[in-house]
């Protein structure tokens, strides 16, 4: 109760701030209909006939996204923004699950999602906490009801303030909360309270979705975040009996919102996405930040319990990647933490705000924002085989033991997700090779909706997959034509010399047209033999 109390305030402090994003107005067509589904932590190469039958059939109409890509960092509320605005981290300015933001708190790191750190966020920055509108909010703005029911904290990234003066109001569900608040009341009494185990809240959210949200129609546009596979993964491992049933249980999820079209007979005007947030890995070894560090001669604190000074570091770990925020960005202290990193045997790839030998800046991974940290790593990876005889393993950080799951490297293993689409507007039985990313679902989804994005978008229009636009180019929308464009794909290194050996990392970048993707990072400390 507590905590709808603190979030019932925060539409009506919002609403006003939220306008600030200029548009342009253009109304959805009415007949179109666009279902997001995903599946939190999905590796493609699970999707099977038997282990998602569901999926398996709906990707046999549709188009199975062959090379698609995460975000770099490859964690869940980083994808989430970027698949709802289609632009790179920088530019939306979330880069990781957990930041340390000091205006906002400035002892620890934050929850980029919490309720509180959203609405302290927006009120910071003039409604532009997420600094590019959502699909969510431009739906609204063109006249559309837009839905969001996610069964992890997530959702709120999506719509932090739906529209109320729509015909039929707008809600974002998220992990139990609601807004606008009054929204709950009717799931409630028709499923009972928000449950506790990872599968229920996931069965929960989905009959939310399908039997209490859509009772009176299908709005234009809905997502439906499941947190399956993620959350068993990360307790056991990519492959294991329980991710398994996690996979199936995502399956039958998928089933019910397609009978419920089905049910509404608008299984033919919807177009459906579903998608993963990144992909996954197992722990081979976890690196116990902040005590190596600190045993180093480094100030590194995971919370500040008096004003830290020059020089001390900020540790935020994010499982595959670390983010060091060094006070008042002393160069000295850069630089010696970079050197202590690359000297490491756990460093797979760096990158630094301002350029240091043998790095690369954050802006080569699309993750120079405002609040960027100084540094960011991303933990070595290799693809041994797990217990269960999956590839990929890492090493992270210290928040989980050697032998479970986790993501955010540049591992191909965390950086390679899932889509698949299918619909009126898709063709059928298609397998799409050109490298795809998260970033490329909103402006797709607009191009679908016939809705103008106010602003340009980092990702591009999959028109090589779509029916109607399919031989046709359009620069002004990120849209390319499969038969002329060829993708590019470069390796770029970074390298330092030390005493006792060399370090050199790699970065593995696609492109089609102006939309980069990042393959694969690595990078490792060689001493001579």
């Amino acid at each position: 109760m507590a905590l709808h109390r603190r979030i019932k305030t925060y539409s009506s402090i919002v609403a006003a701030i939220l306008c600030s994003f200029s548009f342009v107005p253009v109304l959805a067509a009415g007949s179109h209909r666009v279902v997001v589904v995903v599946w939190d932590g999905m590796r493609p190469d699970f999707v099977s006939e038997q282990n998602t039958p569901a999926l398996w059939k709906l990707a046999q109409n549709g188009v199975t996204f062959r090379n698609h890509h995460a975000v770099y960092l490859s964690a869940t509320n980083v994808n989430g923004t970027a698949i709802a605005t289609g632009v790179y981290p920088a530019r939306s300015d979330l880069i990781a699950n957990r930041e340390f933001r000091p205006k906002i708190d400035n002892q620890n790191p934050i929850d980029v999602e919490a309720a509180s750190a959203v609405k302290k966020g927006d009120e910071l920055s003039g409604g532009k906490y997420i600094a590019a509108p959502t699909v969510a909010e431009l739906v609204e703005r063109s006249g559309g009801r837009a839905v969001i029911a996610a069964s992890k904290t997530v959702g709120l990234l999506h719509n932090r303030n739906p529209n109320q003066a729509t015909p039929k109001t707008s809600v974002t569900f998220s992990a139990g909360a609601a807004w606008p608040n009054e929204a709950l009341a009717p799931i409630i009494a028709a499923l009972g309270p928000f449950p506790k185990s990872h599968f229920d809240r996931d069965n929960w959210t989905t009959k939310a979705l399908t039997d209490v949200l859509w009772k009176d129609g299908v709005p234009i546009f809905s997502v439906l975040w499941l947190g399956e596979p993620d959350l068993t993964q990360h307790e056991t491992a990519p492959g294991a009996g329980a991710a398994l049933r996690a996979i199936k249980s995502s399956d039958d999820n998928l089933a019910a919102v397609l009978a419920a079209l089905d049910r509404q007979r608008l299984r033919e005007t919807t177009d459906i996405f579903v998608v993963s947030d990144h992909g996954f890995s197992t722990i081979e070894r976890e690196v116990e930040f902040p005590k190596i560090l600190q045993d180093a001669g480094f100030n590194a604190v995971t919370e500040f319990r008096s004003a830290p000074g020059a020089g001390d570091i900020m540790i935020v770990g994010g499982g595959g990647s670390v983010l060091f925020y060094v006070m008042e960005q002393d160069p000295a202290v850069v630089h010696r933490l970079v050197e202590f990193l690359q000297q490491s045997n756990f460093a797979g790839v760096i990158f630094t705000k301002e350029a240091v030998d043998g790095t690369f800046t954050l802006d080569k991974a699309k993750i120079d924002s405002a609040d960027a940290p100084d540094v960011v790593m991303s933990f070595h990876w290799n693809e041994t085989k797990n217990q269960f005889g999956v590839p990929g393993m890492i090493d992270a950080d210290w928040q989980r033991a050697a032998g479970k799951g986790t993501h955010a490297t540049l591992s191909r293993f965390d950086m390679h997700n899932t889509l698949i689409a299918a619909g009126p507007d898709f063709r059928r039985g298609q397998i799409d090779d050109l490298p795809s990313g998260n970033v490329d679902l909103a402006p797709t989804i607009l191009k679908i909706l016939e809705i103008q994005s106010p602003q340009p978008m980092d990702g591009r229009v999959l028109s090589e997959a779509l029916v109607k636009s399919a031989s046709r180019t359009d620069s002004s929308r990120g849209e390319i034509d499969q038969q002329t464009v060829k993708p590019e794909t470069e390796t770029i290194e970074a390298t330092e010399n030390f005493s006792t050996g060399r370090w050199r990392q790699t970065l593995q970048i696609s492109r089609v047209g102006s939309t980069a993707y990042l393959d694969q990072g690595n990078g490792a400390f060689v001493r001579p033999k």
